[in-house]
């Protein structure tokens, strides 16, 4: 198989009339040039010039095949252009994966100002408790709630510490009081569940309070969580990162000092695509404003506990009596 580059070197050489001047027209030495012509009569087994003293003349079988080396030569260069284009062009779909609870309460906002500047992008959301393989191409970029990033090639922005504590609704505030300790809270109803990782990491907490025997109400997902708690069922504890901005919330306790970060990722193989590279730094900057808004609440809401700060570290460490 003969070395589609070397279609150049003949058309050019077939369009001069010397491996000189074909040289100066390529910015390359007459010697590479009689070189790639003698590989490529090599590889099609066919002479394709006459070497003259005067010149090259092409030989009735390069005259033949001239065309279809013209052919060739500009469906390259358009396939260059092509390409060149696709890198310039900031339009497509990019896949974006979250947890529930992100895709429901925190992204809405985020994705229909990117759409109103971007109307181009088309964006794919996967909501999912899943960490979806980016090496693998299972998703172009994932907000990942984690201890530790998995997968090679992973690059990316941390967004945030994911600091969680115990709410619960206004309504139920009004109703039935906000519980500022374990003991308080085990007299009050505790909405289970969450499914997920997120299921287990808040089951772990669940136990390690003692607080296993108030559950009322058990949920399969972050969102049937949050739900439950918005419609004034009873307590839960939930991530401050979604729940913090939420003003039909209550927050019971201070929030504890998590294990885990919170991370805007895609692979390195995609981190120069325009359409990704795009919506990687609208969410980046999207995300950290976020994270400090819930950061200054907290701070706020903070001065406002008569109480004593009860401490609840997540999911170890017992809530204080």
């Amino acid at each position: 198989m003969f070395d589609w580059n070397d279609a150049r070197y003949f058309v050019a050489v077939a369009e001069t009339g010397s491996t000189l001047a074909a040289g100066r027209a390529l910015r390359v030495s007459q010697t590479t040039v009689a070189r790639r012509i003698a590989a490529l009569e090599e590889a099609l087994g066919l002479m394709l010039f006459d070497k003259r003293r005067a010149g090259y003349a092409l030989t009735p079988g390069g005259e033949t095949l001239l065309a279809e080396a013209r052919h060739l030569q500009t469906s390259a260069q358009a396939m260059a252009e092509a390409a060149a284009a696709q890198k310039r062009d900031g339009t497509g779909s990019v896949r974006l994966t979250a947890e529930e609870s992100f895709v429901v309460s925190v992204l809405p906002p985020m994705l229909r100002d990117l759409r109103e500047l971007h109307p181009g992008i088309v964006i794919e959301l996967d909501a999912t408790e899943e960490l979806r393989d980016l090496e693998g191409g299972a998703a172009d970029i994932a907000i990942r709630v984690s201890k530790k990033l998995e997968g090679g090639g992973l690059v990316g922005r941390r967004i945030g510490e994911d600091l969680w504590t115990v709410y619960c609704s206004r309504e139920y505030a009004e109703a039935h009081g906000v519980p500022h300790s374990r003991r308080e809270l085990a007299s009050h109803p505790i909405i289970g569940g969450g499914g997920g990782h997120v299921g287990r990491y808040y089951s772990s907490w669940l136990r390690d309070n003692g607080l296993e025997h108030a559950i009322a109400m058990t949920q399969g997902t972050a969102t049937g969580l949050l739900a439950a708690v918005r419609s004034g069922l009873g307590c839960a504890a939930l991530p401050c990162f979604v729940a913090e901005p939420d003003t039909t919330l209550v927050r019971c306790l201070p929030p504890a000092t998590g294990m885990r970060e919170i991370w805007l990722l895609t692979h390195e193989r995609l981190r120069h695509t325009p359409r990704v590279r795009i919506v990687l730094d609208f969410l980046a900057e999207r995300l950290r404003h976020h994270a400090r808004m819930v950061e200054t609440s907290l701070k706020e809401r903070e001065a406002g506990f008569a109480a004593p700060p009860q401490t609840v570290t997540l999911p170890t460490t017992r809530i204080r009596e």
